[in-house]
């Protein structure tokens, strides 16, 4: 869906970062999109053509889900959703557990913010293993209302998030692929 022109942008703007954070990993810092405006809203007007009349409503991962997804929800003119890890959200909350490389981690989300019913877009900036993904669609779920969507600025190819998701029946986007 995004244009070649697009693409180009955002690979000459987005930094990669080598051995951060540990030795191996090739970082791709995002944070330079944020010092360009234009570009900003070009990644913005194509994530809301992805999701346009598909929607009821947004949910961002946290931290960097919510750079993006708060945009697209008010451009779709939709609810944002947060969807935070544990003990960021006053009760009454929902929580979904999932695992990590090591150990693993909790991520919530206010109950009675997603209405059953709802078609939700799912937003991060992000897919690699698609662990985190999974479980906030596992929170939309539990809530009655179903994940038709998700979208990513970047998905990792290789670590199999695209194959964690498939099991949801939504349609998944990213603009760029590494």
């Amino acid at each position: 869906m995004a244009s070649a022109d697009l693409i180009k942008k955002l690979e000459s703007t987005i930094e990669n970062i080598p051995d951060f954070p540990i030795p191996g990993i090739q970082f791709k810092d995002i944070s330079p999109i944020f010092l360009n405006p234009k570009l900003y809203e070009e990644v913005i007007a194509d994530l809301v053509a992805f999701s346009k009349g598909k929607v009821d409503a947004v949910c961002g991962i946290e931290s960097r889900g919510y750079l993006f997804g708060i945009a697209i929800a008010v451009a779709l003119e939709v609810p944002f959703i947060l969807i935070r890890k544990a003990g960021k959200l006053p009760p009454p909350i929902i929580s979904e557990s999932y695992d990590l490389e090591y150990g693993s981690a909790i991520i919530e989300t206010r109950e009675g913010q997603i209405k059953a019913g709802q078609r939700v877009l799912i937003h991060d900036d992000l897919l690699a293993t698609g662990g985190t993904t999974e479980a906030a669609a596992k929170l939309v779920e539990k809530q009655g209302a179903t994940v038709s969507q998700f979208s990513f600025l970047i998905g990792l190819k290789g670590l199999n998030g695209d194959e964690k998701l498939k099991k949801f029946n939504a349609e998944v986007y990213h603009i760029l692929e590494y």
